[in-house]
Protein backbone atom coordinates (compact mmCIF):
# COMPACT_ATOMS: atom_id res chain seq x y z
CA UNK A 1 0.00 0.00 0.00
CA UNK A 2 1.23 3.50 -0.80
CA UNK A 3 1.13 6.19 1.87
CA UNK A 4 -2.10 8.14 1.71
CA UNK A 5 -1.52 11.76 0.63
CA UNK A 6 -2.11 14.27 3.42
CA UNK A 7 -2.26 11.65 6.18
CA UNK A 8 0.69 12.03 8.54
CA UNK A 9 -0.79 9.66 11.14
CA UNK A 10 2.56 7.90 11.52
CA UNK A 11 4.16 11.29 12.26
CA UNK A 12 1.74 12.01 15.10
CA UNK A 13 0.35 8.90 16.80
CA UNK A 14 3.40 6.78 17.68
CA UNK A 15 6.18 7.61 20.08
CA UNK A 16 9.65 7.68 18.55
CA UNK A 17 12.49 7.04 20.96
CA UNK A 18 15.32 7.65 18.50
CA UNK A 19 16.64 11.11 17.72
CA UNK A 20 14.94 13.08 14.97
CA UNK A 21 16.68 16.11 13.45
CA UNK A 22 15.61 18.98 15.68
CA UNK A 23 14.11 16.56 18.21
CA UNK A 24 17.14 14.92 19.85
CA UNK A 25 15.00 13.00 22.35
CA UNK A 26 12.53 11.74 19.78
CA UNK A 27 8.86 12.46 20.31
CA UNK A 28 6.03 11.36 22.56
CA UNK A 29 2.96 9.52 21.31
CA UNK A 30 0.41 12.02 20.05
CA UNK A 31 3.05 14.72 19.59
CA UNK A 32 3.36 16.07 16.08
CA UNK A 33 6.83 15.65 14.55
CA UNK A 34 8.38 19.02 13.75
CA UNK A 35 8.99 17.84 10.18
CA UNK A 36 5.30 17.27 9.46
CA UNK A 37 4.18 20.10 7.21
CA UNK A 38 0.74 21.74 7.29
CA UNK A 39 -0.32 19.56 4.33
CA UNK A 40 0.66 16.47 6.40
CA UNK A 41 3.66 15.67 4.22
CA UNK A 42 7.05 14.88 5.76
CA UNK A 43 9.60 17.63 5.18
CA UNK A 44 12.52 15.15 5.40
CA UNK A 45 10.90 12.16 3.66
CA UNK A 46 13.63 11.93 1.00
CA UNK A 47 16.44 13.12 3.31
CA UNK A 48 19.12 10.77 4.65
CA UNK A 49 18.62 12.42 8.05
CA UNK A 50 15.17 10.81 8.29
CA UNK A 51 15.28 8.33 11.20
CA UNK A 52 15.45 4.62 10.36
CA UNK A 53 12.29 3.95 12.35
CA UNK A 54 10.46 6.34 10.03
CA UNK A 55 11.91 5.02 6.80
CA UNK A 56 11.26 1.42 7.92
CA UNK A 57 7.54 2.09 8.45
CA UNK A 58 5.53 0.82 5.51
CA UNK A 59 1.90 1.78 5.04
CA UNK A 60 -0.32 -1.25 5.47
CA UNK A 61 -4.09 -1.60 5.09
CA UNK A 62 -4.34 -3.29 8.51
CA UNK A 63 -2.67 -0.33 10.21
CA UNK A 64 -3.65 2.58 8.01
CA UNK A 65 -7.21 1.54 7.20
CA UNK A 66 -9.18 3.52 4.64
CA UNK A 67 -8.89 7.01 6.13
CA UNK A 68 -6.47 9.24 8.00
CA UNK A 69 -8.75 9.12 11.05
CA UNK A 70 -8.71 5.32 11.03
CA UNK A 71 -4.90 5.34 10.79
CA UNK A 72 -4.67 7.69 13.79
CA UNK A 73 -7.00 5.46 15.82
CA UNK A 74 -5.22 2.22 14.93
CA UNK A 75 -1.69 3.53 15.46
CA UNK A 76 -2.75 5.11 18.78
CA UNK A 77 -4.28 1.79 19.90
CA UNK A 78 -1.11 -0.10 18.93
CA UNK A 79 1.00 2.46 20.80
CA UNK A 80 -1.16 2.04 23.91
CA UNK A 81 -1.01 -1.77 23.73
CA UNK A 82 2.78 -1.81 23.41
CA UNK A 83 3.47 0.86 26.03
Amino acid sequence: MQCRPSCGACCIAPSISSAIPGMPNGKAAGERCIHLLNDFQCNIFEDNARPKVCSDFKADKDICGDTRDMALITITELETMTN
